[in-house]
This record gives structure tokens, sequence and C-alpha cells, in this order.
């Protein structure tokens, strides 16, 4: 991989890697130093994402057998924090909850899905976003690869299904989506796509987290504070409830 990495430092002028924490047995001791190993191979981005399981995958299986133990919550919140301020000193704060980026180094392709700007999937199980005369389609491509350029060659499209994103849930997936962000959701952008104030939106789910620290709102954004993007699931369960 460091050879891979070496590669494409000398090839591109732009460049990231990822890579994976709060790993089974891992400590923060060995976190810390992968993290500076990873600093002297990085350009100006890098991803680092700590590990989830999902549901229905091998790792759920293991998980629920007791094969595959992850950190507890208390040492998975010091692997994240660790992992902020380490890349924070070293000149890459995060723009968005697991990736880092020099200022104006940001991934552009990643930020129009957190802006929930529009995009084209394209090829076998894609998903996209379009809007049109106003409206947010979320259109999918056939899953199988086969049955995907079939559908290419009979038809000259592998799309197989596209339909309307009600404003209920497109309002849920800008916020889902904006507040993994530092920069959070453009207030002005919001109040257009909802045809209400912010305030009266979110209703009372709002002032709480405000007031705990987990969420700003002023003229020009809505925003997760450091402590909200830490534990944003729980936030977004709070606050579109």
């Amino acid at each position: 991989m460091i050879a891979a990495i070496e590669h494409a430092r000398d090839s591109f002028a732009r460049f990231s890697f990822d890579l994976i924490y709060a790993r089974p047995g891992q400590s923060l001791a060995a976190w810390r130093q992968e993290l500076d190993e990873a600093l002297a191979l990085a350009g100006e981005h890098l991803s680092l994402y700590q590990l989830t399981v999902e549901p229905g995958t091998a790792f759920a299986t293991l998980a629920r057998r007791g094969e595959l133990v992850l950190p507890d919550e208390e040492l998975a919140a010091a692997f994240y924090e660790t992992t902020q301020d380490r890349l924070a000193a070293y000149g890459l704060p995060a723009y968005e909850i697991s990736n880092h980026a020099r200022r104006g180094a940001e991934c552009r392709h990643n930020l129009a899905y957190w802006r929930y700007q529009d995009y084209v999937g394209i090829g076998p199980g894609a998903h996209g976003r379009l809007s049109r005369d106003g409206v947010k389609y979320a259109t999918t491509q056939t899953r199988l690869p086969e049955r995907w350029l079939a559908a290419v060659e009979d038809k000259g499209t592998g799309l197989e299904e596209m339909t309307t994103i009600n404003r209920d849930s497109a309002i849920e997936e800008m916020l889902m989506m904006g507040l993994r962000l530092s920069e959070g959701v453009d207030r002005a952008r919001l109040e257009r796509f909802a045809g209400r104030d912010a305030e009266a939106l979110l209703g009372a789910n709002l002032a709480p987290l405000i007031g705990g620290g987990f969420l700003t709102l002023d003229r020009e954004r809505l925003a997760a504070t450091a402590a909200g993007r830490q534990r944003l699931n729980a936030v977004l369960a709070a606050l579109l409830s």
C-alpha cells in the first residue's frame, strides 16, 4: 500500500487515501503511530473513517457471535478526538466528519453529495439525485452488471427507477448530508427548499440542541458543532424526530 501511495504522490498533483480506525484490538498508541506514518505520506487530503458494523454484513455476524469486539463508546470517542486533534495540528482540519484537507483542497466530487447538489449515477447499482422544474428525483440503475449491460444494449439506458423525493424527505436528506460538513447547511437554501423559516421548520427540537452545544444557527448557516459532529446520528435523530 505504501508503494502505491508513493507512486500516486509522484504521479498526480492531487491524491488522497483512506484509513480505518477503532479496529478490534487497536490501541490509541498504535493509532497515533499509524497517523504519524500516514501524515508523512499524505498530500493535501486524507480520509479517516471509524469502523462501524452494518447490519447484514459478515462483520455483523462475527460481532453477534462475539468473535469481533469493537472498542467501547468511551474508547471510540478517544480515537475520534485524537484523530481530529492530530490532523488539525498538522494543517489538515476536518471539513467533513471523516475527511480532512488543507484549505482549497477539499474533495469537490464528495462536496456535491454533502451539499445536496445534483449528481448522475452511472453504472450497475448506481444511485443519483436530479432536479427538474424544482422537483428532486432519486434515480437507481439496475444492480447486476450483466442485466445493466443488457438493458443498455437493448434500451440505451440501465436506469431502473426514477422516483420523486417529496419535500419532507428531501429536507431530511439535505440535513443528514449537510450537517456532516463543518460549514453546515446554507440557511437561505434550506429555507427556499422548505418554503419556511429554519426555526419554524425545525420547531421545538432545535433549541435544546443549540442550548446543549450540538448545533449552531445564525443568519447564514445551520451547522453542527465539533461535539455535534462527533455524535451526529443522535443529533439527527433528535432534530428530525
